[in-house]
């Protein structure tokens, strides 16, 4: 410590233990002992650089800076070529070591250099990200230069590994809370205290700032506002609609479940409009046609609403494939043709905020009424209350299903939704929806502690795509975690990749598959060329592996798999010793369904838990 500041070196030695652990306890005990090490004023900034980031995710402030030129500014500052970096950079597959190596040969050190402290790293990180505008690579360029030479080698190593978007830690947003309720609330188990309040800000820095200015008393003041994302709410799921009313206690509400991009929608009193992914990332200026539509369409000031971005057939009002969403991810150029090409409607199912009353706390009817009430999608509607009879309920929800088919011209419009106790109503609901182009169903419970539980997974929510049969018809969404190298025509590329669910309890992802069949040409020449900036030379930390990979990957990326079942396995580790001791679970004949799911990353991926519930699906179905 130098006076109220904090030496980088502290940091970065913290970090290198991290690093060669993979035990969550000892990393939350790593953890706590850095942030009891950290002046106040700089705990936000700490808990972002642990995350490998310097804001929240929904602000956009990213690092993201390219290889090669982090090769530059290492050559720049070192004296060595960047030919000879660039092959130290293939040999070893990690940059930041590459940066260890070569400050460490560096021959002269700068007569000028001080010690890095951590607050002179996060705001020359900061100048590095926010540089834009002509000239903006030449300034990173330098201002990495700068860092790097006054940077110890192992200093080095995790700012390049910062710049370049690697720092490869594997510390989950829980561990972090986990760290945080030790250091403030001295007690580790006390972090579902944190949970709400971080759920509904989606901001870990915030959390250990007001912890440390106000105390856990200061979290009551973390407000839902436009602009501040929540983590959304998910589902479980079951094999029976019976099954599934008599969970929800014998009545619920049954929605269709669309097959697109979820979207929370921010309106701002001002008219201003933003749109966040279900990983939090701030998409607004991908759909322009969306903000125009819900600036027709809502009502009130001000707003949280929920949906799905769906690719629709304009003149038909017909559901089109997932991947057309797709299209419009990410663009920057030709938008307007991507508009016109690939048009998208948002159908509305859930309101989390209106006019500064918050919703998350109110009984699913009570939020589906103020929905209703904040959307005009075209004629007239009835609005139901919680207050009338079953009868009546389900009168006045199929009337408004029935209008809302009237317009199926409209781009911003409400979910179909039943309302209902009888299992072959229900059924034949489901039915719809297929025939609709919808994956499925989501039953919704009615009851009065029917709130919305952001960043939850709970039974008040129960997703239904189709019959589990002792085949496994159901699809999930599995991380890449590995490949092996392609043989014959398949050579130069992938032949197989390992996938894995994502253990919620233990936080980790736990193989399940080795997928090979479903991969077009088009995908096998695309695969190597996506994964490569999540290439690793060693498997990730938080991935449980009985099987060695040719290639290792940060397991950010998912696809969707289906496959014949789901069986006992002797190699793969997916909820080993769960159903059987020292076996797991692996789905059996595998297929890629074609649908890369970029709306998801990571933990999103299907639960170790969801797999053995299926497993026991199947068990009780054969």
């Amino acid at each position: 410590m130098i006076g109220a500041k904090m030496l980088f070196s502290e940091v970065v030695d913290i970090f290198e233990k991290i690093e060669s652990t993979s035990k969550r306890l000892e990393i939350t005990d790593l953890l706590v002992s850095l942030f009891n090490k950290t002046p106040n004023e700089l705990i936000d900034k700490l808990v972002y650089l642990t995350q490998g980031k310097l804001y929240p995710d929904f602000e956009g402030i990213e690092l993201g800076l390219a290889e090669k030129m982090a090769i530059k500014a290492l050559s720049q500052t070192s004296g060595f070529s960047e030919s000879k970096i660039y092959e130290s950079w293939i040999k070893e597959g990690d940059i930041g070591l590459v940066a260890q190596q070569t400050m460490e040969k560096k021959k002269q050190t700068s007569l000028f250099s001080e010690p890095l402290t951590l607050e002179m790293v996060y705001a020359k990180l900061d100048s590095i990200a926010r540089a834009s505008g002509a000239g903006a690579q030449s300034t990173k360029i330098a201002y990495l230069s700068e860092l790097l030479n006054n940077a110890k080698p192992l200093e080095a190593k995790y700012i390049i590994r910062l710049v370049v978007g690697k720092l490869r830690l594997g510390i989950a947003d829980m561990t972090v809370l986990d760290a945080l309720a030790q250091k403030f609330l001295n007690d580790r188990t006390k972090r579902v205290r944190l949970e709400h309040p971080y759920n509904i800000c989606s901001d870990l820095g915030l959390i250990a700032r007001t912890l440390v200015n106000e105390g856990e008393v200061g979290l009551e003041k973390i407000k839902m506002k436009p602009g501040i994302p929540l983590r959304p709410m998910l589902a479980e799921r079951l094999d029976s609609i019976k099954g599934i009313l008599e969970k929800l206690g014998g009545r619920a509400a049954f929605e269709f479940k669309y097959d697109g991009l979820r979207v929370q929608a921010h309106i701002f009193e001002n008219g201003k409009i933003q749109l966040y992914s279900r990983q939090l990332e701030n998409i607004t200026a991908q759909f322009p046609d969306i903000q125009e539509e819900l600036r027709k369409s809502f009502k009130c000031k001000s707003g949280i609403i929920e949906g799905e971005c769906i690719p629709v057939n304009l003149e038909t009002g017909e559901m089109r494939p997932f991947q057309e969403v797709s299209h419009r991810r990410g663009r920057k150029y030709d938008l307007e043709d991507a508009v016109e090409e690939y048009p998208v409607t948002l159908i509305l199912f859930d309101c989390l905020l209106l006019d500064g009353i918050e919703y998350i706390n109110k009984p699913y009817l009570e939020r589906r009424k103020a929905l209703e009430n904040a959307i005009s999608y075209g004629g007239s509607t009835q609005i139901f209350s919680s207050n009338m009879s079953n009868e009546q309920l389900v009168e006045l929800e199929n009337v408004k299903n029935e209008k809302i088919n009237e317009t199926k011209s409209s781009r911003v419009r409400l979910s179909q939704v039943l309302i209902t106790d009888d299992v072959s109503k229900a059924e034949e609901f489901f039915e719809r929806s297929i025939e609709s182009g919808c994956e499925g169903i989501v039953a919704k419970s009615i009851a009065e502690d029917s709130v919305y539980r952001a960043g939850a997974r709970g039974w008040l929510w129960i997703k239904f795509k189709r019959d589990y049969r002792s085949e496994m018809t159901d699809s999930v969404d599995l991380v890449i975690v590995g490949a092996f190298a392609g043989q014959g025509r398949r050579a130069g590329t992938y032949g197989a990749i390992l996938m894995a669910a994502y253990n919620e309890e233990k936080d980790r992802f736990e193989t399940v598959c080795k997928l090979g069949t479903g991969f077009d040409d088009a995908f096998l020449a695309e695969l190597p060329k996506r994964l490569e900036r999540l290439k690793l030379k060693n498997k990730d930390k938080r991935v449980f592996s009985k099987m060695e990979c040719d290639y290792w990957f940060e397991p950010l990326e998912i696809l969707e798999v289906v496959g014949a079942e789901i069986t006992l396995s002797p190699i793969h580790t997916c909820g080993l010793g769960l159903v059987r001791e020292n076996a797991g679970l692996a789905i059996r004949f595998p297929r890629y369904t074609g649908k890369w799911r970029s709306d998801k990353k990571g933990e999103s991926a299907t639960t170790t838990q969801e797999i053995v519930k299926m497993y026991d699906m199947q068990l009780k179905k054969k």
